[in-house]
């Protein structure tokens, strides 16, 4: 099944902790990803930004959102048990516990009413309607930032000669790590003599080994399989063992 949010792990966990003993969070994160049926890759699947696993994420501010409204308490760092009010929110027998639900206590308002003076309800009703964690929003935001920011650098990129994509390629590979300096790691040859090889780039500082590189700034025109092979007929000729094809298009399944 698929991964809960974090609302939808609110009630089961409540109720993890409804015999009154002291629990870790890592306890309840394997207890809770056994009760969901999570696989092994389901629970090790990690924020974008790789920085944790996204189901603690969610039972993370599951369980905060819980204790911010006085369900749980905690005694003790990454230790925690229900309180008399969590026991009898879970002797109602509610069909679920939400942001929603949990608006019904004073504590939990404060905690999600914004501190900025210029902030509005709509945030409030933000945290209210989605099933993300803040740090998902925040990494699902930058993602759309990134993809926005490389739509527009294509676009640049696209407008400029096909020689300037050509040292941009070679440049990047160099920032890269491939051969120390751009003057001793790369450099982009002649177009009237290239046969297909459009850069040429040390592998390495000690330059044991080179790369011959191929960069196509293509607007629509996809790249096809007589494309490629003409780039690898063109690093037998050079003897090379190694090649980069680069370009702005897209590639045709083979």
């Amino acid at each position: 099944m698929p991964i809960p949010d974090y609302q939808t792990v609110m009630l089961p966990l409540l109720r993890f902790v409804s015999d009154g003993k002291d629990h870790s969070l890592r306890e309840t994160i394997d207890f809770l990803a056994d009760h969901f049926f999570l696989t092994a890759e389901e629970r090790q699947e990690l924020l974008p930004s790789g920085s944790q696993a996204i189901f603690d994420n969610r039972v993370g501010w599951a369980k905060t959102h819980i204790l911010k409204a006085g369900l749980l308490e905690s005694p003790r760092r990454s230790i925690f048990r229900i309180t008399e009010r969590g026991k009898d929110v879970l002797s109602q027998n509610p069909q679920q516990i939400n942001v929603q639900f949990l608006r019904q206590f004073p504590e939990y308002l404060e905690f999600i009413r914004p501190s900025n003076d210029n902030a509005t309800d709509e945030q409030v009703k933000v945290i209210e309607n989605s099933q993300a964690t803040p740090e998902e929003l925040l990494e699902n935001s930058y993602q759309n930032i990134r993809r926005t920011l490389a739509q527009e650098l294509l676009i640049k990129i696209k407008s400029c000669p096909p020689s300037f994509f050509e040292r941009l390629v070679v440049e990047l590979l160099v920032k890269m790590g491939y051969g120390g300096s751009l003057k001793d790691a790369g450099k982009a040859t002649k177009l009237t003599n290239d046969e297909g090889i459009d850069g040429i780039i040390k592998e390495d500082k000690l330059g044991l080994d080179f790369i011959y590189i191929q960069a196509k700034r293509w607007d629509t025109q996809p790249v096809g399989r007589p494309d490629i092979q003409s780039f690898v007929g063109a690093l037998d000729g050079q003897r090379a063992n190694k090649g980069i094809f680069i370009t702005t298009s897209s590639v045709l399944a083979p």
